[in-house]
């Protein structure tokens, strides 16, 4: 399994309708790449104080890297990820990506 994890740096301007556009964009996925097993967002509580400048993210789940090649060359991926580099702080750089190969829960 693969969890893609990432976090997106926000500055408080940020369109909010574009985030939503882009993460519906993404969540609709999950009937369109077979292997994507889930996709959560939400705020980030940032408990440890570790990463205060990314306010948000989301984590996909996949099966295998063929599941997560699927989904990173599909047009609704690519449509979303140009969304979310024109909302986040630095553009691309405001976006830190982690893809985590997991056990099978």
């Amino acid at each position: 399994m693969i969890r893609h994890v990432v976090l997106l740096n926000l500055p408080p301007e940020h369109d909010k309708a574009i985030l939503l556009e882009a993460l519906g964009r993404l969540h609709g996925l999950q009937d369109k790449v077979a292997g994507l097993v889930s996709f959560d967002h939400g705020p980030n509580a940032d408990y440890e104080g570790k990463t205060p400048d990314f306010a948000y993210g989301f984590v996909v789940t996949f099966t295998d890297r063929a599941a997560h090649q699927a989904y990173e060359a599909h047009p609704d991926h690519v449509h979303a990820g140009g969304l979310l580099v024109s909302i986040c702080a630095g553009g691309y750089d405001g976006i830190l990506v982690a893809d985590l190969v997991v056990q099978d829960s």
